[in-house]
């Protein structure tokens, strides 16, 4: 009991002392969260569908509350509830690559509010009950803090048998593990092609299938397009279209709606803010047939957010108004009009004086998780619900030029990517080279244009997706991330 007080104490001021000192980059944070990516990551969790799901949406969602931290200027955060299944951990086992269990799990939900890389990295490893010794052995940019003695971070070294007896991870030894984790592109393309490449080979039936079905249900029902929101297995996004197929047999009628339209499989039934079609996963047939009968009724509701949407338009110069489903939440038709709607009555009791059509050509997007507005690097202009309008206006009239610059570097971004995607398609014989929607255009360009420097002949014929980390899906899927060594 003693030595657990006097150990919980030392952690306790050094943590404090290493938090008010030292700042973490994007790649030491990815490099702590490493037996954190371990513990959850989808590919562990194939015979578990439900888990795998729940733990591809986090992941996503974690990767752009992450990816917000590091954005110059970015304040405003609003707090993001996280649900992981964390495998357990076996007791005995030393080695890191066997560690967890094969099928043991737990469910841990926390609530991310910190506005700094160090402080998130640590409360998600606390969170999962994950050692943090590791972060304060991470070469990250250290500024001392001036009232703070450099005797105070000097690390305490405990003998051996402390660690037998009190059952704490030897911190040299995590950090020896996690050096030996450190992965290079050509060391992990050459450790994995051989099973990527049986996975892949297993899918190839499924792959045909998936895609016969996808063509036959959009010629039946005369669709736009058929999407997936998640990554899922294609055996999965087979059985869901064999589900919306077997739907299209008992109930023809109520699929009269739905022509141009496309269909998203997604977490939950509805109509999206962007007028798609949602079926959730989860849901059975019943729900889906209410979403397709009550379809008449979301085309009466999006003629109105269109017009709402004009409306702004008018009020704020002529800039368009739109919604981009990479970059914002998704949303329900019922709850983008509710946003819109409350952002038209506070624009309108403030008659700001935009000269008419002044702004034509500019866009904009609203959110509901910022107090600031800012331009994204692609052009448009990222309104929160909650703007001083006297400050808004100020903001788009400062900014106007610089969007119209952006807007024009975009266009030359999309085509310099996909003339990358095309190139290094070619180059590399894939069968197919995609990225997540996390991932963004500038970062796709530095990444193909690496990957055209270099010799790697393990990659024809695979499906390559650029993401945020390494792994292999479980169709043979080669995940590689963007700014991979």
């Amino acid at each position: 009991t003693f030595y657990y007080f006097v150990r919980l104490c030392l952690d306790k001021i050094l943590l404090q002392c290493f938090l008010q000192s030292r700042t973490l980059s994007g790649a030491d944070a990815i490099n702590a969260l490493r037996p954190f990516y371990f513990a959850v990551h989808p590919d562990f969790f194939g015979q578990h569908p439900k888990e795998r799901e729940v733990n591809e949406n986090s992941l996503k969602r974690l990767n752009g509350y992450l990816e917000n931290l590091q954005k110059p200027g970015f304040r405003s955060f609003k707090p993001t509830q996280l649900t992981f299944y964390v495998r357990e951990r076996e007791p005995n086992s030393s080695n890191v690559q066997e560690s967890f269990s094969a099928s043991g799990f737990r469910a841990v939900s926390f609530t991310l509010h910190t506005r700094d890389l160090l402080s998130t990295v640590l409360d998600i490893l606390n969170s999962c009950s994950l050692s943090t010794e590791h972060v304060q052995s991470l070469n990250v940019n250290s500024q001392p803090h001036k009232e703070t003695k450099s005797t105070v971070n000097r690390p305490i070294k405990w003998d051996k048998t402390y660690y037998s007896f009190t059952g704490f991870k030897d911190p040299e030894e995590e950090l020896e593990q996690a050096q030996r984790l450190e992965t290079t592109l050509l060391s992990w393309l050459d450790l994995n092609e051989a099973s990527a490449v049986k996975k892949l080979k297993k899918s190839l039936p499924l792959r045909r299938e998936l895609e016969r079905l996808k063509i036959e249900l959009s010629h039946e029902l005369q669709l736009s397009d058929i999407r997936w929101q998640r990554s899922w297995g294609i055996a999965h996004r087979c059985s869901q279209l064999h589900s919306l197929g077997r739907l299209v047999q008992q109930r023809p009628e109520i699929l009269e709606n739905v022509k141009g339209h496309t269909v998203v499989f997604t977490d939950r039934s509805g109509m999206s803010a962007a007028g798609h079609i949602m079926l959730g996963t989860m849901d059975v047939h019943h729900h889906w047939t209410k979403i397709f009968e009550r379809l008449p009724n979301y085309y009466k509701l999006q003629k109105r957010l269109l017009l709402l949407e004009d409306r702004i338009s008018q009020l704020l110069g002529g800039i368009q108004v739109i919604y981009i489903e990479e970059l914002q939440p998704l949303l329900t038709l019922e709850e983008y009009f509710e946003t819109l709607n409350s952002f038209y009555n506070k624009l309108r009791d403030s008659r700001l004086p935009f000269h008419p059509r002044s702004l034509r050509g500019l866009q904009m997007i609203l959110e509901s998780d910022r107090y600031a507005p800012s331009l994204h690097e692609l052009g448009h202009f990222m309104i929160p619900t909650v703007c001083d309008p006297a400050a808004l206006q100020w903001f788009i009239f400062a900014k106007a030029q610089e969007a119209r610059e952006n807007l024009k570097r975009k266009e030359e971004m999309m085509l310099t990517e996909k003339e990358l995607i095309n190139t290094s398609t070619e180059r590399f014989s894939l069968d197919r080279l995609y990225k997540e929607p996390s991932v963004s255009s500038a970062q796709m360009i530095n990444c193909c244009k690496r990957l055209l420097e270099e010799s790697l002949p393990y990659l024809q014929g695979m499906h390559l997706c650029i993401s945020h980390f390494y792994s292999v899906l479980q169709d043979g899927d080669l995940c590689i991330p963007w700014n991979w060594k």
